[in-house]
């Protein structure tokens, strides 16, 4: 029996367009996960896990669509391949099966760690960006989400003895949001 081609594609941003990453190639189901690399839970990837079987085919854009540290993308690779799961990598023009040969193991290993090492390098022109940004006075930081108004009510929510949990996911925020207002309130 022939397996199924299975794709994986990963964007970034909400509004990143996935059309672009695994186009013209025939698929029998795809799964798309719109979440940063070094996010753990990413609910597509664990729901490709759980559906492909042995015989089937994993194709992936590139490398670093699958991970963005070596450590994780030998792990991931390596288990689909025990279970008898090929993986093709498109943009590197490389496929494992589980018997592959020293230099294909090498590949995946220079190739995943330039991936993690690019990753690496995004951040520090990132934090050096920002750091110029706010020596220039042009950096403020991301927006609030809270109005003056949904402060206060959070400020009294909180005092009246309501779930900090509850409040947050009432306010669309996270916990950690919720006690950085009321850090700055006070």
């Amino acid at each position: 029996m022939k397996g199924q081609r299975i794709g994986y594609v990963r964007v970034s941003a909400f509004e990143q367009n996935v059309d672009r990453q695994l186009d013209g190639i025939v698929l029998d189901r795809v799964f798309t996960d719109r979440a940063s690399g070094k996010d753990v839970g990413r609910p597509q990837l664990d729901a490709m896990l759980s559906f492909i079987r042995e015989g089937d085919t994993l194709v992936v854009h590139s490398m670093d669509r699958l991970a963005r540290n070596l450590d994780d993308l030998r792990k991931l690779v390596q288990s689909l391949t025990r279970q008898g799961i090929r993986i093709e990598f498109v943009k590197e023009s490389l496929s494992f099966t589980g018997e592959d040969s020293p230099m294909a193991n090498l590949m995946l290993s220079v190739m995943g760690a330039f991936a993690e090492f690019e990753r690496a390098l995004i951040r520090e022109r990132q934090r050096e960006g920002i750091a110029l940004a706010k020596q220039r006075g042009a950096y403020r930081g991301r927006r609030k989400m809270l109005s003056k108004e949904l402060v206060a009510e959070l400020v009294r929510r909180v005092g009246d003895g309501e779930k900090k949990s509850v409040i947050a996911r009432d306010m669309g925020i996270s916990r950690e949001t919720l006690y950085q207002y009321l850090r700055a309130v006070g």
